[in-house]
């Protein structure tokens, strides 16, 4: 196994990483050998490079909305005792990631008015882990360049709010959000050792909500907003006639999702970022809790491999038994 590129806090990334050597940043500011520039590397997906200079390395969030950010590179390390665990929620938390592809498939069935349309496999690194609009602007500029994200949107939440209703009653989709296996003794493992607990997602709260409620009526952990020390979410829709909040230009692979939920909703100051750890099983999600500034331990079973990103997290376990071993 060759080294592909050593990036300052990041770390070393073999060739065998899925990482993707460049020559010239997408905006095309930076350039391999121009103005102190050692190297370009983009992550298996393309969602975001890495500039990397002598002694630092900058990232570029990618955009497939039309607003790209660059964020430091901080280096990270994962100190005991660990004060707080951050846990992604689809895939790692609960498994619905098939439910919510499903829901982008049909949006683009709508849009194409064809009930009949489904996705490929190839699509799958890119309508997981993102935001909505960023799963829909994929779709479109694939299959259906005719149309608009907003068109888009609006199918989006008709299936959504359809969907999550008859869940609520209990009629809808069956399967549709089981707690990953060992996750309650997980979640109750971490309070024993007074460890604070923060739920982070890119799911906007009327999707997200409905996942937390079943998965923990199902674990029989009672009411999730008082077991979790924090939860975030990617917040309200922008629609029309309605008072929306950010989250679509700001979710993950973007650090502000994990950073908020640390900083603000737990009180955990940066300087003590190395006793926190984030659980994810998506390549922005790691990407998310690296920029953040946090350790991050991979869960498999989601795209991490695929995205070409596990170099770049501390640790990467199968289960939930791992990741206790790691804590204690």
């Amino acid at each position: 196994m060759g080294v592909l590129v050593d990036i300052p806090d990041l770390g070393r990334l073999s060739d065998e990483s899925g990482c993707i050597p460049l020559e010239r940043s997408s905006e095309g500011k930076f350039r391999v050998g121009h103005g102190g520039v050692a190297s370009i590397t983009a992550t298996g997906d393309r969602k975001v490079e890495f500039i990397a200079f002598a002694e630092h390395a900058l990232a570029l969030v990618k955009s497939a909305m039309g607003y790209p950010a660059y964020y430091p590179v901080h280096p990270v390390r994962i100190e005991k005792p660990v004060r707080a665990v951050l846990m992604d929620l689809d895939g790692t938390s609960v498994r619905s990631e098939e439910f919510w592809i499903w829901i982008i498939q049909q949006a683009t069935a709508s849009l194409l008015n064809n009930p009949h349309f489904e996705l490929e496999q190839e699509d799958l690194p890119y309508v997981s882990g993102h935001s909505v609009s960023e799963h829909l602007q994929y779709c479109i500029r694939k299959y259906c360049p005719d149309k608009t994200v907003e068109q888009a949107r609006l199918f989006y939440f008709e299936h959504t709010e359809r969907e999550m209703q008859a869940i609520l009653e209990g009629r809808g989709r069956a399967g549709a959000f089981k707690p990953s296996p060992g996750l309650k003794d997980f979640l109750l493992a971490l309070k024993a050792m007074n460890i604070k607990i923060g739920l982070v997602t890119s799911g906007l709260y009327q999707k997200a909500w409905p996942e937390i409620l079943s998965a923990f009526q199902t674990l029989k952990l009672g009411d999730p907003k008082e077991f979790y020390d924090a939860i975030i979410t990617a917040g309200f829709a922008i629609r029309r006639g309605e008072v929306g909040t950010l989250g679509e230009l700001s979710p993950k692979p973007h650090p502000w999702l994990y950073a908020e939920t640390c900083r603000v909703g737990l009180g955990i100051d940066f300087t003590d970022r190395h006793h926190v750890i984030g659980i994810e099983d998506s390549g922005a999600g790691v990407c998310s809790i690296r920029l953040a500034g946090f350790g991050a331990i991979g869960f498999a079973g989601g795209n991490i491999i695929d995205s070409g990103t596990k170099q770049l997290c501390n640790h990467y376990c199968d289960n939930f038994e791992q990741i206790l071993d790691i804590i204690k």
